[in-house]
């Protein structure tokens, strides 16, 4: 049997009992400031109101129930203002009758409240249907663009591997697409995040290049460049990732920066080098933190390469750098800056492996950590040469080798990582 929620404001004909006559219960009575508690507790099947003036007080209420709860909304009033009339509809009245209230009219009356009520449901669905394709197929087209891009393959190939890759994970192609491009974001902003991390050291070697009087025009124009990468980095990043998310990690991030440049920007100076390196220090372990959330905020192994071989380009800046300060600074800093150097070594080392391991017998990982094994070892031999302007020349040019091969390899991670469909690089032992 059919229940109705019932109002009635004072002067209201017998509701209940009328409704009772024609076949339908009341489920409850209530007034309009408690009319969603209401409707929760007595779970009617339509709500029945009378009121001469339901603007004030009912019309915001049922706008309230049709959010949270909606129901078939039967309404009699005295009101015949076309405004009132419009604003009922727009807060879910489904029969708004003035002036016509009689009982022999009340179940009709309620069957075209629920008929429309129905009506009103079946286009909200198909408009939410409508809207939800429209939205996956700009998922689509954007998981796609990405599969052409990372996999140079025309269009309809990049569609195939999308629908193939939904009919075996059972997934619908959107959810497949989402997937895709979420990891292509973070792979980005991993990598971008890295390059701030990295270029927080490239900043110092390329100063304490300019205070030894090593290829100081070279090492500026340099450091020029580098300035311009993190700012452009950081723009992306601001732009690119969710405030709410990360916003608090790229406000720290950015106000660091704001901090370091001046000084970077001021002539060199060897006795400024230490508190240079200090305020660096503080960029780099803010760009450690950001990369470590966004790895940690995808579950897609693949990111966890990315952040590894973004990390390897930093830590050959890191070595140079700190080779650079144990020869320019003094006592117990100039001590610190050579144990730290090899402390770095033995972390870059031992990461050189773990991607060794990952890279498999060939491909374009394993190629690049071929490759990087003379500037290493040029690296390394600078290193005992380091207080020499010869040896300072050999450890710039083979940091700045080791760099761009470091570059290549993190930009290839990233477009692996890009890929959750076909080929891609595994996740290193214990990512």
């Amino acid at each position: 049997m059919t229940s109705a929620l019932v109002i009635a404001a004072p002067g209201a004909p017998a509701l209940e009992a009328d409704l009772n006559a024609v076949g339908i219960t009341t489920a409850a009575q209530t007034q309009a400031d408690d009319l969603l508690r209401s409707a929760a507790r007595c779970s009617a099947d339509l709500l029945v109101a009378w009121d001469p003036y339901p603007a004030q007080q009912l019309l915001p209420a049922l706008a309230a129930l049709q959010e949270h709860l909606a129901l078939p909304v039967l309404l009699f009033t005295s009101d015949t203002d076309a405004t009132t009339l419009a604003a009922a509809l727009r807060a879910g009245v489904h029969a708004y009758v003035v002036n016509g209230y009689a009982p022999a009219r009340l179940r009709p009356l309620v069957q075209l409240a629920q008929a429309r009520f129905e009506l009103d449901r079946e286009q909200r669905l198909a408009h939410q249907d409508l809207s939800h394709r429209f939205e996956e197929r700009k998922l689509v087209d954007r998981a796609k663009g990405i599969l052409m891009r990372s996999h140079r393959i025309p269009e309809d190939e990049a569609f195939r591997l999308l629908r193939s890759a939904s009919m075996e994970g059972k997934q619908r192609v959107g959810l497949v697409s989402r997937r895709l491009i979420d990891a292509a974001r973070d792979a980005e902003a991993i990598n971008r995040a890295g390059q701030v991390r990295m270029l927080s050291q490239h900043l110092v070697k390329l100063y304490a290049l300019q205070c030894a009087g090593v290829d100081a025009t070279e090492a500026r124009s340099a450091l020029l460049a580098s300035t311009e990468r993190v700012v452009d980095n950081l723009d992306l990043l601001e732009r690119s990732l969710s405030k709410p998310t990360f916003g608090d990690l790229l406000q720290t991030l950015r106000s660091i920066w704001q901090q370091l440049a001046p000084a970077l920007a001021s002539t060199p100076q060897t006795l400024r080098l230490a508190a240079l390196d200090a305020a660096a220090e503080k960029l780099m372990q803010s760009a450690e933190q950001l990369t470590t959330a966004l790895e940690a905020g995808n579950a897609y192994a693949g990111l966890a390469l990315v952040n590894l071989a973004g990390r390897q380009r930093m830590l050959s800046q890191r070595i140079a750098k700190q080779a650079l300060l144990a020869t320019l600074l003094d006592g117990t800093a100039a001590q610190a800056a050579a144990a730290d150097a090899v402390q770095t070594i033995g972390s870059f080392e031992a990461a050189q492996a773990r991607l060794l391991s990952s890279a498999g017998s060939s491909g374009p990982l394993r190629d690049a950590l071929q490759r990087a094994v003379v500037p290493w070892q040029q690296l390394l031999k600078g290193l005992h040469g380091a207080a020499s302007e010869a040896g300072r020349r050999s450890l710039f040019e083979a940091s700045e080798s080791l760099l761009e091969i470091f570059d290549q390899m993190t930009e290839h991670c990233e477009q692996a990582a890009q890929v959750l469909i076909g080929p891609t690089v595994a996740a290193p032992p214990g990512e």
